[in-house]
């Protein structure tokens, strides 16, 4: 016959059992390499830039010093240093440099994007002379004659080997046509805020 007062103690087994509320072990680790691989593309990036991200003093200075480091052993241990400071941050600190890094890289993306637009401009204005009136047509302040001879200067430059002197000029040409574009667009564009602040 079973004993009526086996594993009837009085108290129920879940007492014993601990609740965690904490994150687990692989997560921990998972959160550290997410910190750790953030401050080495902060120490990777420009010092201007890093200087103008929101976070902490002391752990700028351990990135800024990181920069300095040539020594591979001591930029590995100072990585490290980053990487412990990075887990002092709170998470709206994180968000913040990370959305600071998030800015740079679409704001990289546009330039190469347009750096890639130009030069398919001038490699058509090379090889299309309906390209240099439709240039022509969009910006009439352009010297038509310096344009002509550069145009003709790049062709010859490539059909001999040259160093790529003209070629490069009107690229730049063209970095200055996208940089009045851009500034006007801008001054249309505060004009716009202006007057939806009027209303």
């Amino acid at each position: 016959m079973p004993n009526p007062n086996r594993g009837a103690c009085g108290f129920q087994s879940t007492e014993f059992e601990q609740e965690y509320e904490r994150p687990s072990k692989s997560e921990l680790k998972r959160q550290m390499t997410v910190l750790q691989k953030l401050g080495e593309e902060l120490v990777n990036e420009a010092r201007d830039r890093v200087k103008r991200v929101p976070m902490p003093e002391d752990v700028r200075d351990a990135i800024l010093e990181c920069q300095q480091i040539k020594d591979h052993e001591g930029r590995r241990r100072q990585l490290q240093y980053v990487g412990k400071k990075m887990r002092t941050l709170d998470e709206e600190e994180v968000a913040a440099i990370q959305r600071t890094i998030d800015s740079w890289k679409g704001l990289s993306k546009a330039d190469t994007a347009t750096m890639h637009a130009m030069e398919r401009r001038r490699d058509k204005l090379l090889t299309d002379d309906k390209a240099l009136t439709v240039l022509l047509s969009e910006n009439p302040e352009l010297d038509v004659q310096h344009l002509r001879t550069l145009i003709r200067n790049a062709r010859k430059e490539q059909a001999e080997n040259k160093p790529p002197k003209a070629y490069r000029e009107i690229f730049q040409i063209l970095k200055e046509i996208a940089k009045k574009k851009n500034s006007a667009k801008n001054d249309a564009d505060e004009d716009d805020a202006e007057a939806e602040d009027d209303e």
